[in-house]
């Protein structure tokens, strides 16, 4: 994208290329609102404190980049909103991607970590750890990017280093993707990758609360996908391109597919399945049931 056609577009309609739908951008700021108060009452219902700077911290990232896009459609033309809208909804999804990796090590540890080619404390650590460095990658980018709009220079070297945060990102997920499919098809086959240790659990089944929440996990870890995808086209399109111009894109793709993500976590939280799913908090359950 050249110099002059960024001057030419943002006094023209502003550097979206068009002007952010208000209703749009109030539904998703209540709906962000809404999942982040849930997220941080129920990281402290349940005490799971790595949710806040996850799942948490994620919906306020969201909030704050759909409040500049609302901000943005009343004065689509000033560069600050679209700054701050840049970065929000660009690093959002991140903290949420580090909380399914924290989920399954869970999952992991209660099915048997004898399945898994990795420890659930090794595999949370090197994932998360990954995640990271997309998040640093990708705001790295989006501030390049946001100060060069700013600036009126060309923001392609902001955006290309985005682009590699985000690329980087999908890799990971589906590489997750594929590290769980298998955990979960070695313990249904009983194909464990080591010997188990006496102290490792070896459950018979799954429980159904269990089943639930790995249903949750994968039906938010696809959401993200689809968001991680959809980024990777509108940025790999460039700034003048069609995806990126396209609002409805926006909105269902990125938008959209975060806010199923985030009340997925919400509606099948692990303060709950994983909790219940437990083998001592079912003997717990048990024992209170035979003691009445």
């Amino acid at each position: 994208m050249t110099v002059g056609s960024v001057f030419a577009t943002i006094q023209d309609i502003g550097p979206y290329h068009y002007v952010p739908t208000k209703w749009i951008c109030i539904l998703f700021l209540v709906l962000y609102g809404i999942s982040t108060i849930l997220h941080m009452g129920q990281a402290i219902k349940y005490r799971l404190w790595w949710m806040i700077p996850t799942a948490a911290l994620a919906g306020v990232m969201e909030v704050f980049g759909w409040s500049a896009r609302l901000w943005s459609s009343y004065s689509p033309t000033l560069l600050t909103p679209f700054e701050m809208q840049l970065v929000g909804t660009v690093l959002a999804p991140t903290p949420l991607v580090a909380a399914n990796f924290i989920i399954l090590g869970k999952i992991i540890n209660q099915l048997g970590p004898q399945f898994s080619r990795l420890t659930p404390k090794l595999y949370t650590i090197l994932f998360c750890t990954f995640d990271v460095i997309c998040l640093v990658v990708q705001a790295v980018g989006g501030a390049s990017a946001a100060s060069a709009v700013n600036r009126q220079t060309n923001a392609n070297m902001g955006g290309n280093i985005m682009l590699g945060g985000i690329v980087a990102q999908l890799f990971g997920i589906i590489v997750y993707v594929v590290v769980a499919a298998e955990f979960f098809w070695r313990f249904r086959n009983n194909a464990p990758v080591r010997h188990a240790d006496i102290s490792e659990k070896n459950p018979r089944s799954v429980s159904k609360n269990l089943r639930v929440m790995v249903l949750g996990m994968g039906f938010c870890t696809l959401c993200i996908l689809i968001r991680s995808v959809y980024r990777t086209v509108e940025l790999a399109n460039g700034w003048d391109g069609t995806v990126i111009a396209t609002q409805r894109y926006f909105n269902w793709l990125d938008g959209g597919m975060v806010t199923l993500a985030i009340y997925t976590l919400n509606f099948i939280h692990p303060g709950v399945w994983l909790k219940i799913a437990d083998p001592t908090a079912r003997a717990a359950v048990d024992e209170e049931a035979s003691a009445s």
